[in-house]
């Protein structure tokens, strides 16, 4: 959590904490807020600037309030990505699959990810030879806001690094 929360600021994005299991009996969302508060991200209801979201998502429980919120702190915040740029955006993790090789999971931040484009990650450039989605599909682009795994990679690259789409490899 920690490092997620450094990742975010570091990126500059609003941070939106969904508090998830308050389905439990022992769930105390009051002590969860009071270690992010612990951590710089004082929540809305005691007078902050983050959003908490209580949630269950075994029994679905204020999905539909998280939902909600992001669209909310979106639009306050004038969030919008370029679809008709060149990709960028961070990977997520990385890993080496037996059958599938290097396999990288990437968020694309801006712009659109597509089969066939240069991507260079941390020290790793490599041609996209296919993109699965969050649902196991095959997919032939990723437009902003989009994960998916990159699979053809020459290595792995760092969870946490950049990635961006370039025309000269050799650049």
């Amino acid at each position: 959590t920690k490092e997620a929360i450094d990742h975010a600021r570091a990126a500059g994005v609003p941070i939106i904490v969904a508090i998830n299991k308050i389905d439990k009996a022992n769930a105390n969302p009051e002590r969860v807020m009071n270690e992010l508060s612990e951590l710089g991200l004082m929540p809305e209801a005691w007078g902050g600037q983050t959003v908490t979201v209580p949630i269950s998502a075994k029994k679905r429980e204020n999905l539909e309030l998280l939902l909600e919120m992001i669209l909310l702190v979106t639009e306050i915040a004038d969030l919008k990505a370029n679809p008709k740029r060149q990709a960028s955006g961070t990977v997520l993790e990385a890993k080496l699959d037996k059958g599938r090789g290097s396999v990288a999971t990437v968020l694309v931040q801006d712009g659109t990810l597509a089969v066939g484009d240069t991507f260079i990650a941390g020290t790793i450039v490599s041609k996209v030879r296919a993109l699965i989605d969050d649902r196991g599909r095959n997919v032939r682009q990723a437009p902003p806001s989009t994960p998916v795994e990159v699979l053809g990679l020459d290595g792995l690259p760092s969870p946490g690094d950049t990635f961006q789409v370039i025309n000269d490899p050799a650049k």
